[in-house]
């Protein structure tokens, strides 16, 4: 299929603040145009230590449906630093110093939501992106269906997004994590939502609405036809495009609806791997991280419009600016490199876990995320033993690192140990994960190896 949006030749310097801002508002340059128009002039106010010259920007897609140019690389206000381990206050001098960089650096694509961070992340970008000019950057904010009530309820919602966002109007809308059928037509149907969120579009407070998508596939394309919509989120990376990710992503592009991607590094996941999959990425080119292999890997597809990172500190935001400044699609070299090592990585499988929260609280009190954070370290260092294997020096010190991992990391109350099998967490994982078997299986293999030497 021909692609219908390509990556832009950056755009020349010659454009005046005048011109640019002439053209912005005539809709036929995006932000990521006034952008390259002011760059001389703001970065001389915004960042002293620049004169402009040194600016390489991220590599931009065309919005097929309004001609904006977009930054390939979107900023997900997701997993910002942290003040404390633990607690959702974000480390702001740290976060701002990311945003800084990435803005600076031509990223203009800023998602966040009403959950994220507990209800501070909106707050935080907000506080962080009123300092530029609003038509220098594109603003993403959700609608979060599962909370809604009834209509009054989602329009003061959305007036508190704008309120702790500190924008008149949101450049990107989505209807927050669709999935159930029916849930969908309670919320959005039923109770009229998206008719208002329709209205507010037509008022200009909303620039493009779509969805992001976290259901089963056979229940995607009931989505994707229910409305034109202007675009749609869908998770896909290496990992599992076999899996659902080739299939979503051809449903978009057969209706040419633009597509955005979360969740590229299955919630880091793709960035970590194991020794063995991590030596064959080097081994074919040593200047690359693993992080920088899956954001090639989903960037070279044509449809997609932007890819969304939820960044963590300064290093992650350079190494992606990195990735996606002067983007070429991957060789059929390069993609053959990736499956060897998704093979390595696939020996000991781990739980494809994105740390996303929803299955929190626990009844039982376990911290299903950090159970599944701990274990998969420890599978992408390959330190989870092999019960059926010799017990030679290899399998004791794995055996040794894998229970101190446990053991240490978590609290004793929080321990898979703790599941009592409620399944209350299942219908709530956006990844289908059968939790509760899994707690059991991490217990089990605990147990097993307290009693083995």
């Amino acid at each position: 299929m021909k692609a219908r949006h390509k990556a832009s030749e950056q755009p020349a310097d010659t454009v005046t603040r005048r011109q640019a801002l002439k053209y912005a508002g005539a809709g036929i340059v995006g932000a990521a145009g006034v952008w390259f128009g002011l760059k001389h002039t703001l970065l001389k106010d915004y960042f002293p230590d620049t004169d402009g010259h040194d600016i390489h920007p991220v590599t931009t897609r065309i919005d097929p449906r309004t001609g904006a140019a977009i930054s390939l690389l979107a900023f997900g206000c997701m997993r910002l630093p942290l003040r404390e381990q633990g607690k959702p206050d974000i480390d702001e001098p740290r976060a701002m110093e990311m945003i800084d960089y990435a803005y600076r650096h031509g990223v203009n694509y800023f998602d966040t939501a009403w959950f994220y961070h507990q209800g501070m992340s909106e707050t935080f970008i907000g506080k962080a992106l009123q300092r530029y000019p609003r038509e220098t950057f594109y603003l993403a904010d959700k609608m979060p269906g599962r909370l809604i009530e009834s209509l009054r309820h989602a329009k003061e919602v959305f007036a508190e997004q704008l309120k702790k966002c500190r924008v008149d109007y949101f450049d990107f809308y989505l209807l927050h994590s669709v999935g159930k059928v029916e849930d969908y037509e309670q919320v959005y149907e039923k109770y009229g939502v998206y008719d208002y969120l329709a209205e507010e579009k037509a008022k200009g407070r909303i620039r493009r609405l779509g969805f992001s998508f976290h259901g089963h596939r056979n229940d995607f394309p009931y989505f994707a036809d229910k409305h034109d919509w202007d675009f749609a989120m869908i998770q896909a990376n290496y990992l599992d495009w076999d899996i659902d990710g080739a299939y979503l992503y051809n449903e978009l592009a057969q209706r040419n609806i633009p597509c955005l991607i979360m969740e590229p590094l299955r919630g880091g996941m793709l960035a970590t791997l194991n020794p063995d999959a991590v030596k064959i990425l080097q081994t074919a080119d040593a200047r690359r991280s693993a992080a920088s292999w899956a954001f090639r890997w989903i960037a070279s597809q044509p449809n997609i419009l932007t890819v969304l990172s939820g960044m963590s500190n300064l290093e992650q935001v350079k190494d992606n600016v990195k990735t996606m400044t002067g983007f070429e699609p991957m060789t059929g070299e390069q993609y053959a490199v990736v499956t060897k090592a998704l093979a390595a990585f696939q020996r000991v499988k781990p739980v494809p876990c994105t740390e996303c929260e929803y299955c929190m609280p626990c009844p039982a009190n376990v911290n299903i995320p950090l159970v599944f954070k701990t274990y998969n370290r420890c599978v992408s260092e390959s330190n989870v033993p092999d019960l059926n294997a010799s017990r030679n020096s290899d399998f004791r010190k794995k055996r040794r690192t894998f229970l101190a991992s446990m053991n240490n990391f978590i609290p004793e109350k929080e321990r898979a140990a703790r599941c009592i099998g409620c399944n209350h967490c299942l219908p709530l994982c956006p990844q289908r994960i059968a939790i509760t078997d899994k707690m059991h299986e991490i217990s089990d293999l605990i147990k097993s190896l307290q009693f083995t030497s």
